[in-house]
């Protein structure tokens, strides 16, 4: 089975920590016997824009093609307006800056598939090319899709309609996010709830790490691009109200993003910057170790589409905290495999910290059954089993019969 991948959530040289599931479930795939090509469309970075940002200078110095863990990525430029102008038209304009490249792999790669991540843009650009080369296609959504862009205007919306019902099949990540899909799109019959994964030999890498940071005090973890849905700034309310009782306690944050300079004023605003550790981005290795080593993952977030951070912190025997109401509701039983809060609320959020730190039985407790729940329902092997079945059924079907709802 021959597959071609587009997505502009993929590693580079200039971005390694961009859409690490994507790669990981490419790698997953290709392990089961799949033939793959990436596509990873870059925006256009004209001057002067690289100058003023550093997102649209690491844009200009991306490579245009790579190997990635042995698997061929272009990355083909195309025109993207800064703060999302005109956002409806990006997928348009994606299929027209690859357009000529993938006409070039299909003559000598010849596609059975279009699997593209995201709907708008990357879905759009797919649903073009599927039509060029008359080959089915499949678009995945992780999320902002249905909780952002189709909130943005009626043109995007409309936008994404189109890439649903002309894909043969739509792959949802959680049922919170199947659930948003039926309310604002006719298409049920497309929608499969298919989960993200993680890599069990991967994290089994830093199992020795356990405990390390040693017992003179306990760390509290979050791992995130700083945006306001992500709930850094509960946290640090709850370590504030926390910190009297529990004075050894430590925060660490990983993560950089546009809430950093306000997270920051609020650490001295409430007086707690010796319990506070902003590590900004690390790399993925890094990340691993720090989350072996902490004692309890918090990320209250609030608009969580699924959430892989979580099962990661799961597969390393992490009690969780997150938000009832989200996509990590299909992994999280509250009290079994990890804790969910009321979202937006400081007090649930300390009653299950505290509880968690002057009990640390029942964090070691909670995260072995978390462990053993991600590792034999969550990983990517899993993941790419059930990807490949779907992809079986479309290809069949695609032969057979006239383009429609598999």
């Amino acid at each position: 089975m021959n597959l071609l991948v587009i997505s502009s959530l993929y590693p580079s040289l200039n971005n390694p920590l961009s859409g690490i599931f994507v790669r990981s479930q490419v790698q997953g795939l290709v392990k089961g016997g799949v033939k793959a090509r990436v596509l990873a469309p870059v925006p256009l970075a004209p001057f002067p824009l690289p100058l003023f940002s550093k997102r649209w200078k690491g844009f200009r110095a991306s490579p245009q093609y790579d190997v990635v863990d042995g698997i061929a990525v272009h990355y083909p430029r195309y025109l993207s307006l800064p703060r999302n102008w005109l956002f409806e038209r990006s997928g348009e304009w994606m299929y027209r800056g690859m357009r000529e490249l993938v006409s070039e792999i299909a003559n000598e790669f010849p596609l059975d598939l279009i699997h593209a991540h995201v709907a708008l843009p990357a879905g759009y650009a797919a649903m073009r090319a599927a039509e060029d080369l008359k080959v089915p296609f499949v678009v995945t959504i992780h999320g902002g899709d249905l909780q952002r862009t189709i909130h943005l205007n009626q043109a995007c919306k409309k936008a994404i309609g189109k890439v649903i019902n002309n894909s043969r099949a739509v792959i949802l990540v959680s049922n919170k996010l199947k659930r948003i899909a039926e309310e604002q799109f006719d298409a049920g019959s497309r929608f499969r709830v298919i989960p993200n994964g993680i890599d069990p030999d991967y994290t089994n890498q830093f199992s020795h790490r356990q405990n390390v940071a040693g017992s003179s005090h306990k760390t509290i973890l979050s791992v995130s691009n700083l945006f306001p849905t992500k709930g850094i700034d509960l946290n640090l309310q709850a370590v504030q109200r926390l910190v009297e009782h529990h004075p050894d306690l430590k925060y660490q944050i990983i993560g950089s993003g546009p809430e950093q300079g306000y997270l920051k004023h609020l650490v001295k605003e409430l007086d707690i910057s010796n319990q506070v550790e902003f590590l900004g981005q690390l790399p993925h290795d890094q990340v691993m170790n720090l989350m072996a080593e902490c004692d309890i993952f918090s990320l209250p977030s609030w608009q969580e589409g699924f959430g892989i951070v979580y099962l990661e912190a799961m597969a390393h025997g992490k009690p969780v905290i997150g938000c009832q109401g989200e996509g990590i509701e299909d992994f999280v039983v509250d009290g079994e495999t990890g804790y969910l809060v009321k979202p937006k609320d400081v007090d649930d959020l300390v009653r299950v910290l505290d509880d968690l730190l002057a009990h640390p039985h029942l964090g070691t407790q909670t995260g072995k059954a978390a462990r053993n729940h991600v590792l034999e329902n969550y990983t990517w092997e899993s993941n790419a089993h059930r990807t490949l079945d779907l992809y079986r059924e479309i290809i069949r079907m695609a032969k057979g019969k006239a383009p429609g709802a598999v």
